[in-house]
Order: C-alpha cells, then sequence, then structure tokens
C-alpha cells in the first residue's frame, strides 16, 4: 500500500517503520533524469517489436535476480500494447501468470480515492477546505485545523495506521483480526502527530482511510459502491473493484503474491521494525510465503482496490484525459506540493508527478504483501505504463532491485518514445 519504490540506491526508501507498503513512499530511480519532455514520434510496428522484445528481456532478467513474477504492459499510444508476463519455475505451481491477471493494486487505490473525492466536490457535496471535523466529528484530534486537502496531498501530519503494532500484525498477516476502517483511523490517533497540520509533508495511509469514511458520509453510499458507480462501470473495468470485507476469494484471475520467509526476511526490513515482524502465509520454495490471502483489512481505501494492467491503463487514460473530473477538479488535483527533501517528485491530489530518466510522467505507484505495482501516464491520458512485481522484500535485495528498477525506467521511456535508458538492453 505503498507509494513509490526502488528509489536510487536500489533499495526501498523508509519513510515510516515498514518500507514495504502503506508505509513507504517509492519512486522510479531518476540518475540523470531530465524535466518534462515531449513525446518522441510514434514508433514503427519493427521498432514496437523490437522494444518488446528488449521490455520481455529485461523482466526475464528481473525474475532471474530473484523476482518472483513480472508484468509489464506498454502502450505508447500508437498501436496495439505490448504485453509481457514473466514469472520463476517455482511458482507456476500456483498458478501461469498472465498479462491479463489481477493485481492488489495498493496504494494506487489513492487515485481512485481521490477521484472520487473530486467529484463529490464537483457535486457541491462538500469542499476541499472543509475542516476534517465537519464530517468526521471527534474522530481525530485536532480536526477543524486538518482540512480534505491535507488529507489528499498528506499534509495532515496524521500517524501512519499501519506502522500501529497491533495494525501491523494483522497487516503482515500474523494476526487475523479483521480491522474496520473506523478502527483503524482510531489506531492511528492514538499515536501523536508527526507535524502540525499543513506544514509538511508526510506520506500517510491514515489520510485515505479517513478520506474514505468522509466519501461514505457525504454521500450515504459504501466506498466500494461508489468506486464501482463512478469509475468502474462508465469505464467498463469488469476487472476492478474494492473488496468487500477482508476476503479476496472471490477474486478471480487473481495473481499469486509472495514475500522472503521468515528466515530470510529480517535483513530486508528497514532499522526500527519490530522484532519478529514476518510474513504468514503457505511455504513456498525457494524460501518464500504466498501471501496472496493475507489479512486485507488494514487497507480499505488505503490501497485495497484489485485491478489489471490493462484496466488500470484505462482508468490512468480517463482521468488525464478529463472525462473523470471536470477541469477545475482536474486542475486541483494536478496541484502539487513537494516531498521529501532531496526527493525530485511532487504529490498532488491522489496522484503523483514523477521525474524519470525520459521525463516527467503522472500517476502512483502501489504496495501490499506480495504485490508492487508502478502505474503511469503522460501528460494528456494518450500514453500508459504499468509495471507489475509480485513480492515487495524481495526487490530489496539489490540485483533483483536494480534489476526491477531498470525495468521500470525502460518502460517508462518505451511509452514516452524515447531510447532505452544505456544499459537497459537484453535479450529476449
Amino acid at each position: 500500500m505503498t507509494k513509490k519504490a526502488l528509489p536510487s540506491g536500489h533499495r526501498l526508501r523508509a519513510v515510516s517503520v515498514l518500507a514495504l507498503t502503506a508505509a513507504l513512499t517509492c519512486t522510479v530511480a531518476a540518475h540523470g533524469a531530465s524535466g518534462a519532455q515531449a513525446p518522441t514520434a510514434p514508433a514503427g510496428s519493427t521498432e514496437r517489436a523490437q522494444r518488446g522484445h528488449e521490455l520481455a528481456g529485461l523482466a526475464q532478467r528481473a525474475v532471474d535476480a530473484g523476482a518472483p513474477g513480472i508484468v509489464v504492459r506498454v502502450d505508447d499510444g500508437t498501436g496495439p500494447a505490448v504485453e509481457v508476463a514473466r514469472q520463476a519455475a517455482w511458482s507456476r505451481a500456483d498458478r501461469v501468470l498472465a498479462p491479463g491477471d489481477r493485481f492488489r493494486m495498493g496504494s494506487n487505490t489513492k487515485t481512485m480515492v481521490a477521484t472520487v473525492i473530486l467529484q463529490l466536490v464537483a457535486e457541491h457535496r462538500m469542499q476541499l477546505t472543509d475542516p476534517v471535523e465537519k464530517w468526521l466529528p471527534g474522530a481525530v484530534p485536532n480536526g477543524r485545523a486538518i482540512t480534505l486537502r491535507m488529507l489528499l496531498n498528506h499534509t495532515s501530519g496524521l500517524f501512519n495506521h499501519i506502522n500501529d503494532p497491533d495494525v501491523l500484525k494483522a497487516f503482515t498477516g500474523q494476526d487475523t483480526r479483521q480491522w474496520t476502517p473506523a478502527e483503524l483511523l482510531a489506531a492511528a490517533v492514538r499515536h501523536d502527530p508527526i507535524f502540525p497540520p499543513g506544514t509538511a509533508y508526510s506520506y500517510s495511509n491514515t489520510n485515505y482511510v479517513a478520506l474514505g469514511l468522509v466519501a461514505e458520509k457525504a454521500s450515504g453510499r459504501a466506498l466500494s459502491d461508489l468506486i464501482r458507480e463512478r469509475i468502474a462501470e462508465p469505464l467498463h473495468l469488469r476487472n476492478t473493484a474494492l473488496p468487500s470485507g477482508a476476503s479476496l476469494a472471490g477474486s478471480r484471475r487473481l495473481a499469486h503474491g509472495y514475500e522472503p520467509d521468515a528466515a530470510r526476511i529480517g535483513p530486508l526490513l528497514p532499522p526500527g521494525t519490530p522484532p519478529g515482524t514476518a510474513f504468514a502465509g503457505p511455504a513456498r520454495p525457494a524460501g518464500h510465503v504466498d501471501t496472496t490471502r493475507i489479512n486485507a483489512s488494514t487497507e480499505w481505501a488505503a490501497g485495497g482496490v484489485v485491478s489489471t494492467a490493462s484496466e488500470w491503463a484505462r482508468f490512468d487514460s480517463a482521468l488525464l484525459s478529463g472525462k473523470l473530473l471536470a477541469s477545475e477538479q482536474l486542475k486541483e488535483m494536478l496541484t502539487t506540493v513537494a516531498e521529501e527533501p532531496g526527493n525530485p517528485n511532487r504529490y498532488g491530489l491522489g496522484l503523483e508527478q514523477v521525474v524519470t530518466p525520459c521525463g516527467t510522467v503522472w500517476g502512483h505507484v502501489g504496495q501490499v504483501p506480495g504485490y508492487s505495482s508502478w502505474d503511469y501516464t503522460d501528460a494528456t491520458g494518450s500514453r500508459t505504463v504499468s509495471v507489475f512485481a509480485s513480492s515487495v522484500f524481495d526487490l530489496a535485495e539489490p540485483k533483483a532491485g536494480t534489476a526491477v528498477q531498470t525495468l521500470v525506467n525502460a518502460a517508462v521511456c518505451a511509452m514516452l518514445g524515447k531510447p532505452l535508458p544505456e544499459g537497459s538492453h537484453a535479450a529476449g
């Protein structure tokens, strides 16, 4: 449920205790990154085929380096999308990975939730300047000073609920307790805020749990229904949903996710992680556990959506091209704040402006146990890219992290019609 992954140094950059998911922010590496650039002329079919061949080689290189599975989808706006799936041989017994498989989208969910909030703003059901106290009276200390905008762009200062020890146990599957959104919010506000509201930026999943509750209060509808009625059905996203409750048992064609087992995970966790933290799940070969059915109740509006690469591309394209939001609300979404010092990326309202070696793109990154995803589009929504990996902490290994980082950068460049970065070429 995190945002961002694989920054420079080929490691997960912890923003809070668990760098894996909802607690962290991850970004495409931007070594030598340039500013926004216009895409080049559309590639011909031969060039597109060659790029597909190269991306397939890079995906296989990532698997060989330790990623259990990889899905890549690139649409440069000129023809059929390039789609690739590669996986480790040992994982085939669970499911043969395909480009159209459903993935747990993690913090990409925030973009959908922000879209719903901005639609409600356009309908005059709420305002971005509304204090949280107006919608959730008594639920958030100092709620009169925290606005909906601050929740959307992570400037509220609220503690990240995933880092609460009790929530963390459920998040990693060590505890089967099913959490309600109200309980998640209560767990977060038991902790002191990180800073006074509106004075800084700190990525916190708690913000979007609160926003989900606000959306339900303002509309009188369940958040899962709002996403279905306002986004999935209009865009014909038949494999995209926010599952009800904690179970993913009804998720058809769901790719399997994996994490290192207890014997391997320790050195991969960031400093400060509580002792004994490990992922629960059925044992798998090569020192893994299967996290596919791990407790999903801790994520909800912060990271609970399930989708596919092609359907998420349709959503991103519709959003950036103005099909889901009026121009005023889209402008608000694209109004950004600075992230951590030294990070060139900027955060809008549920959408991130990301600097890459081939130009600036818009989108989000998501991570939940067993699933990492990078989803971007150009400023017009005419070009899209998704890279999915069926693990989070396998990518914390330097070799795997470097290989996946290279793949993500190359896929973004292919989307923008730019030459692949130096060192990205691999045999198919």
